[in-house]
């Protein structure tokens, strides 16, 4: 067998939080162009289920769509087990879902700051330990977990200290979590985005105007297309990363080189 069909996922069981449109779009659908079932989660139930079906007529994988408040952890476990009962197993998720508050610290209302930290990393804890306690019981697992470049340096112009350090928190309970769970069977990463061209970003009135900023001071002079993040994400909830665990991927068109 060679190397690309041993980076296929066929019969492999996964999710994507924050999968109805951007980043998760994209890693869900890579997952199942490379032979995964898999259920689209948001909040946005109605995107959600508009993408799964997307994905499963482009794919012919099982898609299903689950609406989910990732910051609930009654939530987060009737998800999964929503996921177990339809798919028939997990065998990797990708805890993508998140948020940025773009706010001076100074003028930052502590509501906005606990917010970012919920949905940005408490949802990441709930969604790793319920899910990592599935695949604990169950023979193991892959997590990948959405950080940010963000994680690594401060970016300018726009103020976001809750966003940068709720990534920072990602990448360390990351971390923590591939201590703990080496032996165990459960590997869990992170991919650390630069500046993506989402629809969001690209349509959001606050960020457009600084996407020239952005792009001025990119080494490669570009904003990244959700894309470019797809196969190392299928890299990492298949079997030829098996050795890969407690790793956070800069993704960021080196960005945070300087």
């Amino acid at each position: 067998m060679g190397i690309i069909e041993k980076m296929r996922l066929d019969g492999k069981k996964g999710f994507v939080t924050g999968a109805a449109r951007g980043i998760g779009k994209c890693t869900a659908t890579a997952f199942a162009e490379a032979g995964a079932d898999l259920a689209i989660v948001d909040l946005d139930i109605a995107e959600a289920e508009k993408t799964a079906k997307e994905i499963a007529e482009a794919t012919g994988r099982k898609i299903i769509a689950i609406k989910c408040d990732v910051t609930s952890e009654a939530d987060v476990q009737a998800m999964v087990d929503e996921v177990v009962a339809k798919l028939g197993g997990l065998d990797f998720c990708h805890a993508n879902a998140g948020i940025c508050i773009n706010e001076a610290a100074d003028k930052m209302t502590y509501a906005q700051w606990k917010k970012n930290i919920d949905v940005n990393l408490n949802s990441v804890f709930l969604t790793d330990t319920i899910a990592g306690k599935y695949m604990l019981a169950h023979g193991g697992g892959s997590i990948i977990n959405t950080a940010s470049m963000s994680a690594h340096i401060v970016n300018v112009p726009q103020p976001q200290c809750a966003y940068n350090a709720s990534k920072a928190g990602v990448i360390q309970l990351t971390k923590s979590l591939a201590i703990e769970w080496a032996k165990k069977g459960v590997r869990v990463n992170s991919i650390s985005p630069g500046y993506i061209g989402t629809d969001l970003t690209l349509s959001s009135d606050f960020l457009k105007p600084l996407i020239a900023k952005w792009n001025e001071l990119a080494p490669m002079g570009r904003l990244g297309k959700p894309e470019e993040l797809e196969s190392i994400c299928v890299y990492l909830a298949g079997d030829t990363s098996t050795f890969t665990t407690g790793a956070d991927f800069i993704l960021d068109g080196a960005f945070t080189c300087f």
